[in-house]
C-alpha cells in the first residue's frame, strides 16, 4: 500500500449501556505521514456528543460521567456518524483499541467499508514483551513521546482515549507497516502468554504439545488462535519469539 500521504483516523466511543444503538459520544484523532515519511499524531482531533435516544445507565455514567442533560440536544447516531467516520479527504483506515467494540456501531453503512486497525491486536504483535495491553496501561508502561498528559484526560472519554490510542498507533506504524497492522487486525489476538489457568503467564513456547492441543478447544477465540499458531510454528520448525514479561499478566481495554 502506498503510504506517502496516508491517514488513519482513530475512533473512540462512549455508550449509554442500554441498547445496540446507544452511542453517547464519539471522539477521533488522526495519525498521518509527515514530511520525513514518519507517522505522527496530527492536530486533527475532536469529539461530539450523540443522543442515544434513551437514558444513560448509572453503570456507564459512573465510567464516563456523561449525563442525560449533556446529550439531550445532540444529534442522533445515524445523523452524525458518517461525518466523522467518512471525513472530507481520503482516509486509509479507521482504528480503535479493541476495535470490535467500535465496529459494532461503526458499521459499513457509516464507514463506507473503510478497513479497521485494532491497536490491541497490533500491540500484542509489536510489543509482546509488555506485561499488559490495555490502552491506559500501554500509556504508562510506554510513556509515548509527545503525549501531552492533560490532553489525554479524563480517561474513559472519547477524545482523550482516542488521543492516547493514536500515540500507540503512531509508534506501531513507525515500527511495522500499515499493511501488517491491517492484516493482524483481521485475525484473532495473538496472545504472547497464556492468560489463565495453571500455566498463566507462560509464553506459548513453554507449553507442552499436549496442553496446546487442549487449548485449541478453548472457548476463547484468542486463546485457540494463539495455541494453534504455536503448534504451527513447531510443525514448521520456526524459532520462537522471546516474550517473557516482567510479570505474567495480560491487560485488556
Amino acid at each position: 500500500m502506498e503510504v506517502s500521504e496516508a491517514r488513519v483516523r482513530v475512533i473512540d466511543l462512549e455508550t449509554g449501556g442500554n441498547g445496540p444503538h446507544d452511542v453517547c459520544e464519539i471522539g477521533w484523532q488522526d495519525v498521518v505521514i509527515d514530511g520525513s515519511g514518519k507517522w505522527e499524531v496530527s492536530g486533527e482531533r475532536g469529539a461530539l456528543f450523540v443522543n442515544p435516544g434513551r437514558p444513560i445507565s448509572p453503570d456507564t455514567m459512573a465510567i464516563h460521567h456523561i449525563l442525560d442533560t449533556d446529550v439531550a440536544n445532540a444529534p442522533y447516531w445515524k445523523e452524525i456518524a458518517s461525518t466523522v467516520l467518512r471525513p472530507l479527504g481520503h482516509i486509509d483506515a479507521l482504528a480503535a483499541h479493541r476495535a470490535a467494540f467500535e465496529q459494532r456501531y461503526c458499521t459499513p453503512r457509516f464507514t463506507g467499508g473503510t478497513p479497521w486497525i485494532c491497536t490491541w491486536k497490533c500491540a500484542l504483535r509489536v510489543w509482546p514483551m509488555l506485561p499488559r495491553f490495555s490502552n491506559q496501561m500501554l500509556r504508562y508502561q510506554r510513556m509515548p513521546t509527545g503525549l501531552v498528559h492533560e490532553v489525554g484526560l479524563p480517561a474513559h472519554r472519547a477524545m482523550p482515549d482516542a488521543y492516547v490510542t493514536a500515540h500507540h498507533l503512531r509508534d506501531m506504524l513507525n515500527e511495522t507497516s500499515l499493511d501488517d497492522c491491517l492484516a493482524w487486525s483481521t485475525e484473532p489476538g495473538l496472545l504472547p502468554r497464556v492468560p489463565a489457568g495453571s500455566d498463566r503467564g507462560k509464553s506459548w513456547d513453554r507449553i507442552s504439545t499436549e496442553m496446546l492441543n487442549a487449548f485449541i478447544t478453548d472457548r476463547d477465540l484468542d486463546v485457540r488462535f494463539s495455541a494453534q499458531t504455536e503448534l504451527a510454528r513447531r510443525r514448521e520448525g520456526k524459532p520462537s519469539q522471546d516474550s517473557e514479561p516482567a510479570q505474567g499478566t495480560l491487560g485488556f481495554k
